[in-house]
């Protein structure tokens, strides 16, 4: 009876089917025991029926208990195989400091290199659990892009300051100065990074980490990084690699647009490869992300998501920047001025449901596109003077659906062909931004010259497989 209950039951089925092994294992010995005791209530079924009415009805709620408790017992059952099954929470490299796993800190003076997104999984804010350690002393804070808060928009000059919690000076590197000078380094013996990044080159953080490993380098200064997960995966590759004649404050080394790296494995490349200035090595530690696999993105190990900088404001929109981000050198709206810069885009001449019926007779897979109108806006903490501002743009929604199998870069540069394809006349491209954001000059000749995003894939094949090659020697994680 309990079976048959549990088989009619929708919600019972549908775990049934999800666990068939498991359920299969645990309901033999059931099985069993059901069977000895239906055997003796069919030998006490003839002696029952001359019994009197309420007899029958005890005998009813008993099989009605026994039904009642098997289930009871199979969901259960089933809750402690999902407990024993379900992986151990993610520990950032921060998280893991503030365990008191790491003893590296002993005895120095720490400057720390981060932003509001130095937090451990209670909150709590890098600054504050290095005040706290009674055997480091923090000496000093470094701010990139947007600031050691996050509040500063993107471009936007930062200023020296003081952490108001900690009282501990806080220098900018992200106005005249994106370097840190020895004046800045100096009574610092250990150096470290904290600070999520989102996968992409042209993404300012890895810069600010590359160039504070050489002044640590050129300090004799040893150089931590404390690892986090890369959010959008460490399983995808794409994109072209930087030429290094476009190499700048967007673009500082030879690696893919989207390289699936953590910060803590691209530090590791720039200085095993010699990437940093006059070939300088820092003494470069890592402190490794625990649980972390590289198909895992955001939303299988994160909860709350921290906007890294001010127009990445959640996961999708983190998910779409790889491609989305080489509109910046472009006339068209990326989105910023409204609640959904990166995955909004427009212009006021842009033919919309042209380019969606293009999408809908050749779906781009894992994309959800829709068209809409918007009109951007200043945006305190957002956006000042954005593309279009006041103006009414006709554009595109974009919701990514499969985070895993959504293809950032290769979607940016199915935009680009479609809008140069749509509006030759109105699209138009600023040659020497592309080149810096690409990092490749033959890509802005060959948009203009009709070039699929397919072909265009097709072209970087060869440096994105050598780069591929050298990738492989610095992957800390599985």
């Amino acid at each position: 009876l309990a079976l048959l209950n549990a088989y009619n039951n929708a919600w019972y089925l549908n775990i049934f089917l999800a666990d068939a092994k498991f359920w299969f294992i645990s309901c033999i010995p059931l099985f069993l025991l059901c069977r000895k005791g239906l055997d003796f209530l069919l030998k006490i079924n003839h002696i029952a029926g001359m019994l009197p009415v309420w007899i029958h009805r005890i005998k009813q709620s008993i099989y009605l208990f026994a039904a009642t408790v098997l289930q009871l017992y199979l969901v259960l059952s089933l809750a402690c195989h999902k407990a024993s099954q379900a992986p151990a929470p993610v520990m950032t490299g921060l998280d893991r400091v503030a365990a008191g796993e790491i003893e590296w800190f002993k005895g120095r003076r720490i400057g720390i290199i981060t932003n509001h997104t130095g937090v451990t999984q209670d909150g709590r804010h890098i600054a504050d659990v290095f005040h706290s350690l009674a055997e480091a002393e923090l000496v000093a804070l470094f701010g990139p892009e947007h600031g050691i808060r996050g509040q500063a928009e993107a471009g936007a000059k930062v200023a020296d300051t003081l952490d108001q919690k900690t009282g501990v000076p806080v220098y900018s590197l992200y106005g005249k100065i994106r370097k840190p000078t020895p004046q800045m380094l100096s009574g610092v013996t250990m150096l470290v990074f904290d600070i999520q990044d989102i996968g992409a080159r042209f993404y300012t953080y890895i810069s600010t980490m590359s160039l504070a490993m050489e002044a640590a380098a050129e300090q004799g200064i040893p150089f931590v990084v404390l690892d986090r997960p890369n959010p959008i995966g460490g399983h995808v590759v794409e994109g072209p690699v930087l030429d290094l004649r476009f190499r700048s404050f967007v673009g500082m080394h030879p690696i893919a647009l989207r390289h699936g790296m953590t910060v803590g494995e691209v530090a590791r490349m720039i200085n095993e490869e010699g990437w940093l200035k006059n070939g300088l090595r820092a003494d470069l530690k890592i402190v490794e992300v625990r649980g972390w696999r590289r198909d895992m993105v955001f939303s299988d190990y994160g909860k709350n998501w921290i906007a890294p900088s001010p127009n990445i404001p959640n996961f999708n929109a983190a998910l779409l920047y790889p491609g989305m981000g080489l509109l910046e050198a472009t006339n068209v709206s990326e989105g910023r001025g409204t609640r959904r810069p990166f995955e909004t885009v427009g212009a006021p001449w842009m033919d919309a449901a042209a380019i969606l019926n293009h999408l809908r007779d050749a779906p781009f897979p894992g994309l959800q596109v829709d068209t809409l109108t918007f009109t951007p806006m200043d945006l305190p903490g957002m956006a000042t003077n954005p593309k279009y501002k006041g103006e009414s743009c006709y554009g595109l929604r974009l919701r990514v659906t499969h985070p895993k199998t959504f293809r950032s870069v290769l979607w940016g540069f199915r935009l680009l062909t479609l809008l140069q394809a749509n509006h030759p006349e109105r699209f138009r491209m600023n040659q020497a931004r592309l080149n810096r954001m690409a990092g490749q000059e033959w890509i802005y000749k060959a948009i203009l010259q009709g070039e699929s995003a397919e072909h265009l894939q097709q072209r970087w094949q060869q440096d994105l497989q050598a780069f591929l090659q050298i990738r492989q020697n610095y992957l800390i994680y599985p």
